[in-house]
C-alpha cells in the first residue's frame, strides 16, 4: 500500500536584508527532500512581505526575474485586502505542514509562527515566544543571564538614551574595543568593530536604522569563532563543534564573507580542541536551547578567548541552510546527512505540534471528552 505525501508548504523570502540568503537556503531544502514522501508546494514573501503564490514562487525560484514575476503575481491580488495575500495558501489545495525557510524578519521573530499557530498547522522550528526572544539579543542576553549561561558585558542603547552614552562611558565601562549591534538584526547586518569616538559615532549611525535597540558589547581581542548544531525538542542532542577562520585583515565574521566572497574563509569541520572547551560548550548550548524554550533545531555561536574561555554569542532558531552553512555541515560531520535531517525537523514540527495539542487552553469538567489529534505519518 503507497504511503500518503506529507502534503509542505515551503515558505522563503521575507522582508529582511536576508532575502537572497533565504532563497539559497531554501533551494538547497527543496532539492534534498525526498518526493517520494512529500509533496512540496512553494510560497515566497516578497521584499514588501507580500506572501505569493506557488506558481509565481516556483518561476523565481527558477530563475526568472524576481522583480518582474512579483510585479505580475501583485497585479492578480487585492492588495488592499490585508487578507488577500493569505489566500493563496487557501488556493493552493491541501497543506498538512509548513517549512519556513525565512531568516530574520518575519522568520525568526515569531511572526510566521503565529500565522501557523491560527492556521493550526505543525511547522519547523521554534515557537512563537522562543523565536521573539531568541532574535532579540537583548533579550536572549537578560536570559542567558538569568540561566547562568556565560556571554559578553554590554549596554544597551535606544533613540532616548544615546545621548546618556558618549565613547568616554563606554569606554570606560566595557573598555576600547567593542561590537556595535542592532538587537534584532541577522548574518551580521549592520553589525560593527569600533575603538574609537569617530568610529562609535558612525556605527551608531548605521546600527539605528535596522532597530531601535542597539548593542553596545564588550569585545575580545581576537577570539576563535566556534558554532555548535542543535537538534531535538524536549531532549535536543548537539553536533561536533565547527568552526570559522577569516581572513587575518577582516575584522569578524561579516555579511561580505558569509554571503558575498566566502573564498577565503576557511572552515574546521569539526574543529580540535580541547576535551575540555569542547563539553563546556556543548553544556552551554543546550543549556541556553532550553533556557530559551527552542524547539527542532538552533545553531549557536561562540567566541572563545585566548584562555579558551567560551562566550555564548548569540543562537540562531532557523540557520542558513546554503552551500556554506554551517548548520547542516556540522551535522553532516556528526553523521546526519541532509536529507534525514530534514526528515528529522519535521518529524519533531508534528511531534511538538501533538504535545501542545495536549494543552487545554479552556476550562473542560471532569471527565469531558478531549478533541482528537491528527495524525502524521
Amino acid at each position: 500500500m503507497t504511503q500518503e505525501k506529507l502534503h509542505v508548504a515551503l515558505l522563503f523570502g521575507g522582508n529582511s536584508s536576508e532575502h537572497d540568503v533565504s532563497k539559497r537556503s531554501a533551494h538547497n531544502i527543496y532539492d534534498a527532500m525526498d518526493k517520494e514522501k512529500y509533496d512540496v508546494k512553494l510560497f515566497m514573501f516578497t521584499k514588501d512581505g507580500i506572501l505569493i503564490d506557488d506558481a509565481s514562487s516556483r518561476r523565481i525560484f527558477d530563475g526568472e526575474p524576481e522583480d518582474q514575476v512579483v510585479k505580475e503575481a501583485y497585479a492578480k491580488m487585492d492588495l488592499d485586502n490585508p487578507l488577500a495575500p493569505l489566500k493563496v495558501l487557501e488556493e493552493a489545495g491541501p497543506i498538512d505542514f509548513f517549512y519556513p525557510v525565512i531568516h530574520g524578519n518575519l522568520g525568526e521573530d515569531g511572526t510566521v509562527q503565529g500565522l501557523f499557530r491560527l492556521l493550526k498547522k505543525p511547522y519547523v522550528g521554534s515557537g512563537i515566544a522562543a523565536s521573539a526572544m531568541a532574535f532579540d539579543k537583548d533579550l536572549t542576553k537578560r536570559i542567558l543571564d538569568q540561566a547562568g549561561v556565560r556571554n559578553t558585558p554590554y549596554l544597551l542603547l535606544t533613540p532616548e538614551n544615546r545621548e546618556d552614552y558618549p565613547w568616554s562611558k563606554v569606554e570606560a565601562e566595557l573598555g576600547g574595543l567593542v561590537f556595535v549591534k542592532p538587537a534584532k538584526q541577522g548574518s551580521s547586518v549592520g553589525i560593527h568593530k569600533v575603538t574609537s569616538a569617530a568610529e562609535y559615532a558612525a556605527a551608531l549611525d548605521d546600527a539605528f536604522t535596522y532597530d531601535f535597540k542597539v548593542l553596545v558589547e564588550q569585545g575580545l581581542d581576537h577570539p576563535r569563532e566556534i558554532e555548535i548544531s542543535i537538534l531535538g525538542n524536549e531532549q535536543p542532542i548537539a553536533s561536533k563543534l565547527g568552526a570559522v577562520r577569516v581572513p587575518a585583515d577582516d575584522d569578524f565574521y561579516s555579511y561580505d564573507n558569509k554571503f558575498v566572497d566566502a573564498s577565503k574563509v576557511v572552515f574546521d569541520l569539526p574543529v580540535p580542541t580541547t576535551a575540555a572547551l569542547r563539553d563546556e560548550i556543548t553544556a552551554m548550548a543546550l543549556k541556553a536551547y532550553k533556557a530559551l524554550g527552542m524547539k527542532g533545531m538552533a545553531r549557536l555561536d561562540f567566541l572563545v578567548d585566548k584562555n579558551d574561555v567560551p562566550y555564548l554569542g548569540e543562537p540562531n532558531t532557523l540557520p542558513g541552510f546554503t552551500n556554506i552553512s554551517l548548520y547542516p555541515q556540522m551535522w553532516k560531520v556528526s553523521g546526519i546527512d541532509y536529507s534525514e535531517l530534514i526528515d528529522r525537523l519535521i518529524e519533531l514540527g508534528i511531534e511538538e505540534f501533538q504535545r501542545n495539542q495536549e494543552i487545554s487552553y479552556s476550562f473542560k469538567a471532569l471527565g469531558e471528552e478531549k478533541v482528537g489529534k491528527k495524525e502524521y505519518h
